[in-house]
Parts: C-alpha cells; structure tokens; sequence
C-alpha cells in the first residue's frame, strides 16, 4: 500500500517535529520545512497528499504558498497558526485551504482533521461507472468531469470547494439546503462550527459569479433556512 505523504511547513522546527511525531504514529510519512518557498518546491517536485502550513513563515507566507500550490494541485490544505481572528480564518479559506486551526494545539485534533480531509479526498478520486451529468442553467454550465464553470461562455475559477457547493446546488434546483446539509456533503465530515465556512464560500461563490454586477442570482438564501441554486 502506498504510504501518503504530508507536507508540515512551519518556521517553528519544534513544532514542525512535533507534528511530524504524531503524523508517524498515524502510520504517514512526514516531510518538514521551515519556510514558503521549500514548501513550493517540495510540491513541485514530490507527490504531497495533503499540506499542513502554517501563514507566517520566512520566504512566503501560507497565503502564498496556498495561491501556488493550487494554480496546479487539488491536494488537499490545512492551516495550522497563531493567526486567530476572524478575517485570517476567512483570508485562508478562501484563497483554497480546506481546513484552519488555531496555535496552540491539540496534536490528537490535528491529527482527526487530517484523517478527515484524506478520507474525503480519497473519496473524490474514487473512479465512477458514469459521467456526472453536465448542469446548464441560463448562461451558466457546470462540468463535473472536467471540474470546470463557464458562465456566458468565459471560465469561472472556483476553488475545489465552491465548485463542489456549486454543483450540488445546482444539481437539486429549488431544494432548500441547510448550511449543515452542506457542510457535510461538501467537506464530508461532522458539522463542527461549519456555518461561517459554509457561509464565506456562498459569499465568495456568488463574487465570482458576478452577482453584485447584474440582476442575477444563482445562489438564494432562504433565511433561517439554508440556501438553494436559482438557475
């Protein structure tokens, strides 16, 4: 069986070893760095399954690290940093990272985080029997295969996230979804204060979508509800 390999990039060796001890115990091979630009290279030139980053680090920041590792790869990211407020927590989800923690830490919660993100990225790339079927609303057309959005004929870049929220929504059209329902569909996991998450993507999904320049609105937010696709 093929042994998953995780990136730890943290400026702290300490708590990069730490992690890395307890990333071994789980039975995964660890690869540490100090600093952004290691990090980049490291996922340029090995197989990473998942990223754990820190944001402030010498050379690139997380954010930057992020916004590189997913021009080309969907693996999946978590922060892990002494950054606690709010608007770092939105910043890091998102730009692409699939999960945010808080210094200090709980190893063992860490660890669970992890396990949860791989379960579900492996789950994704799972094989199918079928295509998914390609949802066209209006001007906009949703590629599950390709993973791709168009809207009127020009690409929509969406993070691996926002494409998944997006897609589901649409694929039910007028069905009513609570934020759980969504969190727990998209990132596949328990609910765990996952209302503001889900609630940032919406935000950012409908951004891209040029809802705040035109009168259309893709995403409908049935209050006290939940949300629901409008195409």
């Amino acid at each position: 069986m093929k042994r998953i390999t995780i990136l730890v990039a943290d400026d702290d060796a300490e708590i990069a070893d730490l992690i890395g001890l307890h990333l071994e115990k789980e039975g995964y091979h660890p690869i540490k760095v100090t600093n952004g630009t290691a990090a980049v290279q490291v996922v340029q030139s090995r197989h990473i399954d998942l990223a754990i980053l820190d944001i402030m680090m010498p050379g690139l920041d997380g954010y930057e690290v992020t916004r590189q590792i997913r021009e080309q790869h969907g693996l999946p990211i978590i922060f892990l940093s002494a950054k606690t407020s709010d608007l770092d927590k939105i910043t890091g989800l998102v730009i692409g990272a699939d999960d945010y923690m808080t210094k200090p830490f709980n190893p063992m919660e860490l660890v669970a985080r992890v396990n949860a993100q791989l379960r579900r990225s492996m789950q994704l790339n799972q094989p199918v029997a079928e295509q998914k079927a390609v949802v066209e609303a209006g001007g906009l057309t949703i590629d599950p295969d390709r993973r791709s959005v168009t809207l009127y004929g020009n690409p929509v870049e969406l993070t691996p996230k926002e494409f998944d929220i997006l897609y589901l929504l649409a694929s039910y059209p007028k069905k009513v979804f609570s934020a759980e329902h969504l969190f727990r569909q998209v990132w596949g996991e328990a609910y765990y204060e996952g209302g503001n998450t889900v609630m940032v993507h919406i935000r950012t999904l409908r951004k891209k979508l040029g809802e705040e320049q035109t009168k259309n609105t893709w995403i409908k937010t049935i209050w006290g509800v939940g949300y629901t696709f409008n195409g």
